[in-house]
């Protein structure tokens, strides 16, 4: 099938499949007698699996190890928990940094009135040397 067809049946679009042959994370696909790529059921599962992975957060790089794990019949599940268990800190880890940022937009903005007059503690906060990850005690 052409990579328009494969980019429908796989959602991932033509572009980003061009581009996933061209970094590695799938070979290139063949090529018809009139020089168009020519895909077939396996590269679109492929696709719909990079496709999934990407959109739970996996890097590129994280994918291939995924990916290479998933065609490879003698793997081990404990390998692929391992990633999954990393990549799950790793989100937790910027799910902590999120609440905090949003304590200290919280905090900033209960601190600013509004209105008209110039004085305004968020740019305040943004000017002061200490940046504003210390606009609140407990953003540190």
């Amino acid at each position: 099938m052409k990579i328009g067809t494969a980019a429908e049946r796989s959602g991932v679009p033509a572009k980003t499949i061009r581009y996933y042959e061209e970094i590695g994370l799938i070979p290139s696909a063949g090529r018809a007698g009139n020089g168009y790529r020519d895909y077939d059921e396996q590269d679109v599962q492929a696709l719909r699996f990079i496709s999934r992975a990407r959109s739970l957060g996996f890097s590129v790089k994280e994918v291939a190890g995924l990916l290479a794990l998933w065609q490879d019949r003698d793997r081990s599940a404990a390998e692929v928990k391992r990633l999954a268990e990393a990549h799950l800190a790793e989100v937790d880890q910027r799910l902590a940094d999120l609440q905090s940022l949003r304590r200290t937009l919280t905090d900033l903005v209960s601190q600013c009135h509004g209105g008209d007059r110039p004085d305004c503690p968020i740019l305040d906060s943004l000017a002061a040397s200490g940046g504003p990850c210390h606009a609140t005690p407990d953003h540190q």
